[in-house]
C-alpha cells in the first residue's frame, strides 16, 4: 500500500501551484513557481553574467570563456541571418537566447521547474515576438509590407487563394515556434521522470529485479545527458527562428 502512494504521476513535475495569492481588480496575478524560476533564471544568468565583469585578468577565466563561447554563437547566429543590420537587435536576441537556455537548464535539477515545458509561457513569447517582429516590419516598409502575402507576377484569379494561403503559413509560425519548444521540453522531462520510477520500482522490489536496477538507471544516465544537449539545442532553435522570421519582414521581396 505504501509503495502505491509514492508512485506519482510523471505529470506532476509541470504542476503550477500558486505560492503568493494576489489579485488586481479581478485579475490574478498571483505569484506561482512558474514565475518563481523565471525570476530566479533571470537572477542566475544576470549572477552568471557578471562573474565575468570588472576583471582585469589578461587571461580570461572558465566563466568568461564560457560566456565568450556563447556570445560568440549567438552572434553567428545574427550575422548569418541578418547581416549587418542585425547588430541593433543583438542585445535583444542575446538576451532572448541566454534567458531561454537558463530556463532549459535549471528545469533540469532535480525538484525544480521547467517554465519551458507550458505551452501559455512558450507561446506568450512568441506571440510577443511575432507581434514586434510584425511593429517593426511595418515602421521600416509602411504599407509595403502587406506586400509579403502577394508574391510578384501572380494571375489575378488566384490572388484571394494564394494571400489566404500566405497569411495562414505566416500566422502558424507563432504555433511553430512555442510548440516546438514546449514540446521537446515536455516529452524529454516525461521520460526522464517514467525511467527514474521505472528504475526506483525494480529497486525497491529487491531480490533479482533489486540488481538488474542498474539498466534503467543507466539508461536514465544517457537520458540525461541528450536532455541537456537538447535544452541547449532548443534554446539555440528558438533564437536561430527568431532571427530568420525578423529577416522575413526586414528584407522580403
Amino acid at each position: 500500500m505504501l509503495s502505491q502512494n509514492l508512485i506519482t504521476s510523471p505529470l506532476e513535475q509541470f504542476e503550477i501551484v500558486t505560492l503568493i495569492p494576489l489579485t488586481f481588480f479581478g485579475l490574478n496575478i498571483s505569484v506561482t513557481n512558474s514565475v518563481l524560476f523565471m525570476i530566479f533564471a533571470f537572477l542566475v544568468a544576470s549572477f552568471w553574467i557578471s562573474l565575468s565583469f570588472y576583471k582585469n585578468n589578461l587571461i580570461p577565466n572558465n566563466w568568461q570563456l564560457i560566456k565568450e563561447m556563447i556570445y560568440n554563437i549567438t552572434a553567428s547566429i545574427v550575422q548569418d541571418n541578418l547581416g549587418p543590420k542585425g547588430e541593433f537587435y543583438f542585445p535583444f536576441i542575446f538576451t532572448l537566447h541566454l534567458f531561454l537556455l537558463f530556463c532549459n537548464l535549471i528545469g533540469m535539477i532535480p525538484y525544480s521547474f521547467t517554465v519551458t515545458s507550458h505551452i501559455t509561457f512558450t507561446f506568450g513569447l512568441a506571440l510577443s515576438i511575432f507581434v514586434g517582429i510584425n511593429i517593426i516590419g511595418i515602421q521600416t516598409h509602411g504599407f509595403k509590407f502587406f506586400a509579403l502575402f502577394l508574391p510578384r507576377g501572380v494571375p489575378l484569379p488566384i490572388v484571394p487563394l494564394l494571400i489566404t494561403i500566405e497569411f495562414l503559413s505566416y500566422i502558424v509560425k507563432v504555433f511553430t515556434l512555442s510548440i516546438r519548444l514546449f514540446a521537446n521540453m515536455t516529452s524529454g522531462h516525461t521520460l526522464l521522470k517514467i525511467i527514474a520510477g521505472f528504475a526506483w520500482t525494480m529497486l525497491s522490489a529487491g531480490g533479482l529485479l533489486g540488481v538488474f536496477h542498474i539498466i534503467p538507471l543507466g539508461l536514465l544516465l544517457a537520458l540525461i545527458g541528450l536532455e541537456l544537449a537538447i535544452a541547449g539545442l532548443q534554446a539555440y532553435v528558438f533564437t536561430l527562428l527568431t532571427c530568420i522570421y525578423l529577416n522575413d519582414v526586414l528584407e522580403f521581396h
